[in-house]
Parts: structure tokens; C-alpha cells; sequence
């Protein structure tokens, strides 16, 4: 995996002493300050702690790359001096002010470095100097965390209300028992020689005439842990792997309100196989199972219910299961009419609220009328008689001369939108009957004449 590269002409110039922060922009040393702005704002919402929490420590590098490169002066004594430079202030010529960046970072002052440090910033990873390790100043830095496990769980609605607790059995890597995560003799440390520790080796390709990329990939000797046990030292219960894995049973409180999506974490229960990395965090992500009644909106449940158009004008009485167990009746008294897509709500019996458990929301019922078909009674009289029952309409006076029609059932497919320009479709030729009377005719829709 590429973590890093850049161009450059076979026979050019020498070029800045470090790129490692331009590596980490995945910009080229030839940048403008345009280019360099975009990738940050690129990266930074990219690896952003509150997008991902395991990346801290790839955030703070992004972070200090820009805060040097958009500096034109910093940029510039990086380019003669390398991290180094940077480091170490310069010798006086632009360094970091007390308070500066590394006061932002690390809670302390920009000085306090001995010489010593030099073996730390040229041992490991390019800013291990700066954002481990780093013993002259004030405040202690984070150490690395392994990424976390995550594990969803699926619960019903029905749990979600009540509670209840699940357990859950899961594989993780711990640090070998043995040589205590040294992969061979306790307490000794091993460094990968072909990568000299760092997890990352640098290789040259040739892409064309006088054309050189240069990449940094992750070192195939270590898997990018930066060491490896020689052969002989191999603890015989790892094989030099440094972890084992175990089984762990973990109980999960499922809380009587929790949501869809909300998560229930277990601190250092994770992965773990670096004596130098923190053990990761388990992470249970809660997914709801699909209810066949009820839909749950934040704490207030819904659900369909169709009617008669008898209940919607007469009342009505059903039997629902409640969420909790309990049976309820839903009812509506005769004179209180129901009209379709009508939402009717109900106090106090939705779900419960995560934080306080005594509160609840609303049930909600979505009601549909289902109408009678065409012709429902057999004879006309008892139509009057429903007419005679209902409230009554509207009368209208007929002038006269007035034509009277019946409508039809209307096929915009079939006979278009009228005259406009949707009035003739290829279909419209077979509509045609003996008479001529069709499309053609000017009649978008023909009706029927009493």
C-alpha cells in the first residue's frame, strides 16, 4: 500500500532534505500554496477525530504539515534543514515560539529538547520525534490505540422498550502471556533491519526518460510493525507473532429506550498486539429488527390502520398488542368521522425515553378508509334509503337547455390531456370508431349523453 510519493526529474536539482510533510499532504515539494491548502482541507475533513477517532494521531500530522508548509519561512528552513531544522528552531533563525504550535499540540512550550532527541526523530516514523516519545516537554503525549472492534446487535422493538441484556461471545488478540508482546525474549525489543524500525520502506521506480517515482509502501519484512524477531529469539508460544487469541464473553445492557444506531462501548476490550498501543475498545452498534406493527419515530411509535367506510362514519372498536404486552382497545365513538390519511394520537403509550425511562412518547395511528365497491347494493331503494340517512346535499337548480352528462372512467395514456399538445399519441389511430368520431375529431374525452 502506497503511503506516499512523489516526482522528480532523473538529472535536477537536490531538492528539499526531508519531504516527509509533503508525503504526508500528498502533495509534490514543487506545490503551490493553493495546492498545499486544498489537500489539507482534503485530509483534514477526510481523517477528522470526530469522523474518525482512531485516526488522532493521523490528524495531528496533517495538521502540523500544514501549519509548516502554509508558513513560507518555516517551509523554507524545513527545505534546507529537514525536521531537524524544525525541531531544533533553526539555531535561532525562525523556530517555534513558546506557545506556538507545540504548545497547541502537546500542552507544553516549543523548547526543553536535548540533543539526545536526534536518535528518536531518526529511528522511527518521521514524526515520532514530535508526537511520542518527545520527554523534554511538558505534558504527557497520547499513546497509540489499536482501531476498534466493532460488533452490531440486533434487538427487537419489544427490548428496546423493556431492556434486556445480551451476551455476546468474541474472539480478540491479546499480548502474548509468554514474552509479555515481544514476539521473543521478555522485555527485549527488536527492530526490522531493511526498514530500520519505521514500518515503511522507500523504493524508486522508473515511469519514463529521465523520470523517477519515488513511494513509500508498507515493509513486506515486518507487515509494517517495524520489528521482527530473528528466528532463533521466536517465542515458542506466538512464534514471534507477539498476540494469542482469547474467547471473552461481554455483556451487553441493552437500556430500555436506546435507539437504532446508538452505540454501547466497552473500553480496552479490543484488539491489542503491540506492547506500545493501547488495546482498542469494542464497540456495539445497536440495529433494530423490522416490526410487523409498529414504526418507531425518536420515542413515538406509528402505525397503519384501515376502516370501513361504516367505522369511518359510525365509530369503531379494534384490539391491538401493545409494545409492552399489554392489549389495547383503540375506539372512536358513532358522529366523529374518520376521513382517509386522518392521524389520531394517544398519550403516554409510545416509548420509553432513554434518559428518563418514566417519560414516554406518543402512539400514533394513521387511519385509511377503505371504501365500498361499485353497485354494494342490489337494489336502488336501499341507496335511497343511505341517502335519506346521510346529511343532505347540495341542490343544485338546472337551467334550462342544460345538457346533462355522466363521466367515464379517464385513461390519460389512452386519450391524451385533451386538446393540448399531449391531445395525439401513436395509440390514438385505433380509438377511432366507424363514425369518425375519435381523437381527431377534437374530443379529448368522449361522454356519455343522457
Amino acid at each position: 500500500m502506497c503511503a506516499g510519493s512523489r516526482m522528480f526529474g532523473g538529472g535536477g536539482g537536490s531538492g528539499p532534505k526531508d519531504t516527509s510533510l509533503y508525503d504526508t499532504l500528498n502533495v509534490a515539494p514543487s506545490a503551490s500554496q493553493a495546492d498545499i491548502k486544498k489537500s489539507y482541507f482534503k485530509l483534514a475533513k477526510e481523517y477528522h477525530p470526530d469522523k474518525n477517532p482512531e485516526h488522532g494521531d493521523r490528524f495531528k500530522e496533517i495538521s502540523f504539515a500544514y501549519e509548516i508548509l502554509s508558513n513560507p519561512e518555516k517551509r523554507k528552513l524545513y527545505d534546507m534543514r529537514g525536521i531537524d531544522g524544525i525541531k531544533k528552531g533553526g539555531g535561532g533563525g525562525g523556530g517555534f515560539p513558546g506557545g506556538g504550535l507545540f504548545s497547541h499540540f502537546f500542552g507544553g512550550g516549543g523548547g526543553g529538547m536535548d540533543d539526545d532527541d536526534d536518535d528518536e526523530m531518526g529511528g522511527g516514523h518521521p514524526f515520532s520525534g514530535l508526537f511520542g516519545g518527545m520527554g523534554g516537554m511538558r505534558g504527557a503525549p497520547r499513546r497509540r490505540k489499536f482501531q476498534d472492534t466493532v460488533h452490531p446487535l440486533n434487538v427487537t422493538l419489544e427490548e428496546m422498550y423493556s431492556g434486556k441484556t445480551s451476551k455476546l461471545k468474541l474472539s480478540r488478540k491479546v499480548l502474548c502471556k509468554t514474552c509479555h508482546g515481544s514476539g521473543g525474549k521478555p522485555g527485549q525489543k527488536y527492530q526490522c533491519s531493511p526498514c530500520k524500525g519505521r514500518g515503511i520502506r522507500t523504493v524508486v521506480q522508473q515511469i519514463g526518460p529521465g523520470m523517477l517515482q519515488q513511494m513509500q509502501v508498507h515493509c513486506d519484512q515486518c507487515k509494517g510493525t517495524g520489528g521482527k524477531v530473528p528466528e532463533g529469539d521466536k517465542c515458542k508460544a506466538c512464534h514471534g507473532d507477539r498476540y494469542s487469541s482469547e474467547q471473552k464473553i461481554l455483556e451487553v445492557n441493552v437500556q430500555p429506550g436506546i435507539r437504532q444506531g446508538d452505540k454501547v462501548v466497552f473500553r480496552g476490550e479490543g484488539d491489542q498486539s503491540d506492547p506500545d498501543v493501547e488495546a482498542g475498545d469494542v464497540v456495539i452498534v445497536i440495529q433494530q429488527k423490522e416490526h410487523e406493527l409498529f414504526q418507531r419515530d425518536g420515542d413515538d411509535l406509528h402505525f397503519k390502520k384501515t376502516i370501513t367506510l361504516n367505522e369511518a362514519l359510525c365509530g369503531f372498536k379494534f384490539l391491538i398488542k401493545h409494545i409492552d404486552g399489554h392489549p389495547l382497545i383503540i375506539r372512536q365513538s358513532p358522529g366523529e368521522v374518520i376521513k382517509p390519511e386522518t392521524v389520531k394520537g394517544v398519550v403516554g403509550k409510545g416509548m420509553p425515553n432513554k434518559q428518563y425511562p418514566e417519560l414516554k412518547g406518543n402512539l400514533f395511528v394513521h387511519f385509511e378508509v377503505d371504501f365500498p365497491e361499485d353497485h354494494f347494493f342490489d337494489d336502488d331503494k336501499k341507496y335511497a334509503l343511505l341517502q335519506s340517512l346521510l346529511p343532505t346535499p347540495k341542490q343544485v337548480v338546472i337551467p334550462s337547455g342544460a345538457t346533462e352528462l355522466s363521466p367515464m372512467e379517464y385513461d390519460e395514456k389512452k386519450y391524451g390531456r385533451g386538446r393540448g399538445g399531449d391531445a395525439y399519441n401513436e395509440d390514438s389511430d385505433e380509438d377511432e370508431d366507424e363514425g369518425g368520431h375519435g381523437m381527431h375529431g377534437g374530443q379529448g374525452v368522449r361522454c356519455q349523453q343522457q
